[in-house]
Parts: structure tokens; C-alpha cells; sequence
């Protein structure tokens, strides 16, 4: 049985999910004193291209068993969405403002559409085609 050539979408989503980390650790490392932002911002970047890359790559696949991508990814994002506002409430609560403010939420938002989009993928590349999964 021969397995399809898919994109490395896993390594490519831990790969953003680790800048993503690394940025937010930069600044919680900070806090609550001046957060300076070109590391932070620099590693959000990277990861919002990363995470570009792989929505691009992942969309060009032929074959792909997208209903059951779909059926996955749309719960587990509206899960993400709901888990982010929280973080961002209690940003915005604990006192976080200004710039810091912008790259953590900008780092909730890629957060957010990343780990369904790699729940959604893990799911989709092993169901059989014509099988909608959710």
C-alpha cells in the first residue's frame, strides 16, 4: 500500500507553534516592566509566514479528504476561538496594553487558526475519502 506525498504540514504547524512559544516567552520574561517588542515581533512574523505557507501548501493537494477536514477543523476552531478570547480577556484584564498588547493578540490569533488547522489535518490525512468525519 503506497501513502500519498502530503505536505509536512505537522512539522511546518510545531514549527510556528515554537516561535509562537518563544515570543510569548520573551515577553512574559519582561513583564511587568518595559517589553522590548523587535524579538517578539520578529518571531511572530516568522511564524504568521510559516503558518502561510502551510494553509498555501495544504490547500494545493490533490486528493485531500477535505470534508473531513472541514468537519474536524470548524469545531476545533470555534474551540480555539473561545479558549483565545479567554487568554486575551485575562491579557486585557491583568493590565496589558499598547504594543505588547497587539503581538500577544496577534499570537492568539495565529494560536487559533493553527492548532485546528493541524487537529483538522491529523484527522483528515487518515480517514478515507468520501467518509466526512464530525
Amino acid at each position: 500500500m503506497s501513502e500519498e506525498r502530503l505536505p509536512p504540514v505537522t512539522e511546518l504547524g510545531v514549527a510556528s507553534m515554537a516561535l509562537i512559544v518563544a515570543g510569548g516567552i520573551s515577553i512574559a520574561a519582561r513583564l511587568p516592566g518595559d517589553v522590548p517588542l523587535g524579538l517578539p515581533v520578529a518571531l511572530l512574523a516568522a511564524s504568521a509566514l510559516v503558518m502561510a505557507v502551510n494553509l498555501v501548501w495544504l490547500s494545493r493537494t490533490p486528493g485531500f479528504n477535505w470534508a473531513a477536514f472541514f468537519g474536524v477543523a470548524r469545531w476545533a476552531l470555534v474551540a480555539y476561538v473561545v479558549i483565545a478570547g479567554m487568554l486575551e480577556f485575562i491579557f486585557v484584564k491583568d493590565g496589558t496594553r499598547g504594543g505588547v498588547l497587539v503581538v500577544l493578540t496577534l499570537s492568539l490569533v495565529v494560536y487559533a487558526v493553527h492548532v485546528p488547522l493541524l487537529i483538522g489535518f491529523t484527522v483528515a490525512r487518515y480517514q478515507p475519502r468520501g467518509e466526512p468525519s464530525g
